[in-house]
């Protein structure tokens, strides 16, 4: 079975460090390239690549390849699937053209944490907590040239609970390697069944700016004091930390929001940030 996987942050690198352990390595890595990171700007490999560098290649040979763009990935596709049948996709975060696809032999399956057709799009996990979903889940799916809309290989549920955004990924991370070890060895010999998604049931994520993350100040007190808005700022709170951030403006300076909970009906924070300093449990 051999197969190359796209991704390249923690949610990719979580499915990816899974299949390694699993000893079903791929034969390829495809990853956006390195980048400047900190105030140092220190060129830092992707989270995916250096797990590669870190275990992968101590005892598997997993070529690397980074192009900056779906025209520079077309242009290595022959290179990618020189000895690969499939693909597995799991936040790539570029377009992969139709020409790419079609030089995989038996496709490509995509990785999207949500239930599809709910969801499409590039934040489904911020989505899903903002908008005050019960569950969510993974979807198994085949690549096609729209986006998270090819016919489903598996589906698997998750409560969201309490999770905030950075503990729900690990656990569809986690769910969507599970799924992955069951379904990949059936996949590579032909025997799984697809199913045509049903468009009329299609919703759509955005992507989630620092504007989004703003809380006026006023409803932040209103919030604290007597509760009112006070579950939507706690489902923004929770679903858009670490990225892009929740913050207010107390006076001119900025303090972000970084955790809380709701206790009597009414806002409480935990931790905080102020501006120029480090976070603080209140």
């Amino acid at each position: 079975m051999k197969y190359a996987f796209f991704g390249t942050p923690r949610f990719a690198a979580i499915i990816l460090g899974r299949l390694l352990e699993a000893d079903m390595p791929p034969s390829a890595l495809v990853c956006n390239p390195d980048k400047p990171v900190g105030r140092k700007k220190v060129i830092t490999p992707p989270p995916t690549k250096q797990l590669v560098l870190d275990i992968g290649n101590k005892e598997q040979r997993i070529k690397v390849l980074q192009p900056a763009t779906s025209e520079e990935l077309l242009a290595i596709s022959d290179e990618v699937f020189e000895n690969c049948d499939f693909g597995v996709v799991a936040a790539y975060a570029q377009i992969i053209p139709q020409a790419v696809i079609d030089k995989a032999r038996l496709g490509i399956i995509g990785v999207h944490p949500s239930l599809l057709p709910k969801l499409r799009g590039a934040s489904p996990i911020q989505a899903a907590i903002l908008e005050g979903y019960d569950k969510t889940g993974v979807s198994l799916f085949m690549i096609d040239k729209d986006v998270d809309h090819g016919s489903v290989i598996a589906k698997r549920e998750l409560a969201i609970g309490e999770n905030d955004y950075t503990k729900l990924e690990k656990r569809l991370a986690d769910i969507s390697a599970d799924l992955l070890l069951e379904v990949l060895p059936n996949f590579a010999i032909g025997k799984v069944e697809l199913e045509i998604q049903d468009e009329s049931s299609a919703t759509y994520t955005q992507k989630y700016s620092t504007d989004d993350g703003y809380v006026d100040f006023n409803d932040l007190t209103e919030a604290e004091n007597n509760g009112n808005g006070s579950e939507t700022l706690l489902r923004k709170i929770r679903a858009l930390n670490p990225e892009p951030g929740v913050y207010t403006f107390i006076g001119e300076k900025r303090t972000k929001l970084l955790d809380a909970e709701i206790k009597e009906g009414k806002l409480v924070l935990k931790e905080i940030q102020k501006e120029g300093g480090k976070p603080t449990k209140v």
